[in-house]
């Protein structure tokens, strides 16, 4: 789950080899990058990131109030608009955003991003809540955008994400906002580190286990997919704790239902019966 991070100085970073993506759509429309800067509630005392900067149409407007703007491009010839708006406030860094290292302080992300790219960036936000990420505004492809706000939830990771931080769906965003203009349309989402985790920071490894394992098959019911950590009278006093009665999908539990069958996995089943995490990422 760690890294080795290093902080962010002053200066350029390179790295030898291209970003194997593509999908950057430039933001063109100013009242909306306005509408989401507006949204973020960047303050003076703020360390942004701006990931796939582009032009710097939402950095030039980030680094007029925030304490400190970290605009990540690899694109040499955005680079290039990039410094000659000569903004107060910002470091460019020249790199690939998932060879990035980030900031060991408390950092919010406002950023238009790259579509093809658009999970590993989310995964790289989210995956530690360790981090010192705290909130952002993210401008993405509306399908990804549905996926990660839906209540519906098949992906382990994005149930993770859930249990430290608050993904909401905010609005669609009409692809003639962008050049060159993307296939689908866009959306926004904001992301709010939770005051109150549902599951302990310092648990983030045994949780990720518990969903791996759930999560197999999202299509299962609660009885079939705990089976092999619950015992039978357990799952049956957790469906009644969880106010369950019928045989419903393991995929359509709430963040607060997640929350009740992993504090009851610590509290009453023994450790070796606890899945084991495979994968982190």
């Amino acid at each position: 789950m760690t890294r080795r991070r290093r902080k962010f100085h002053n200066k350029k970073f390179t790295t030898g080899n291209p970003p194997n993506f593509s999908g950057q759509h430039l933001m063109h429309n100013k009242a909306l990058v306005n509408d989401i800067v507006n949204l973020a509630h960047i303050s003076e005392t703020d360390l942004v990131l701006d990931l796939g900067a582009g032009k710097g149409a939402i950095t030039n407007v980030l680094s007029n109030r925030a304490r400190k703007v970290l605009a990540v491009e690899y694109d040499q010839k955005f680079i290039k608009k990039l410094k000659q708006l000569e903004m107060k406030n910002t470091v460019i860094i020249e790199q690939d955003i998932l060879k990035i290292s980030l900031p060991r302080e408390h950092f919010i992300v406002v950023s238009n991003i790259p579509y093809a790219i658009t999970t590993p960036i989310m995964k790289m936000l989210l995956n530690n809540p360790s981090s010192g990420f705290q909130r952002g505004v993210i401008v993405m492809e509306k399908g990804a955008a549905k996926r990660f706000t839906s209540n519906f939830v098949k992906n382990p990771y994005i149930i993770a994400w859930k249990m430290w931080f608050d993904i909401r769906y905010v609005k669609g965003i009409s692809r003639k906002n962008f050049s060159p203009p993307p296939r689908v349309d866009s959306a926004m989402i904001t992301i709010n580190r939770k005051a109150k985790p549902i599951v302990p920071i310092s648990d983030c490894l045994i949780f990720w286990g518990l969903a791996d394992y759930v999560l197999k098959n999202p299509q299962l019911s609660i009885d079939l997919a705990l089976r092999g950590v619950f015992t039978p009278p357990q799952i049956k006093h957790l469906k009644r704790s969880l106010r369950i009665n019928n045989e419903v999908s393991v995929a359509t539990l709430s963040e607060q239902q997640w929350g009740l069958i992993f504090e009851t996995m610590v509290k009453h089943v023994p450790k070796f019966r606890w899945p084991k995490i495979k994968k982190y990422n």
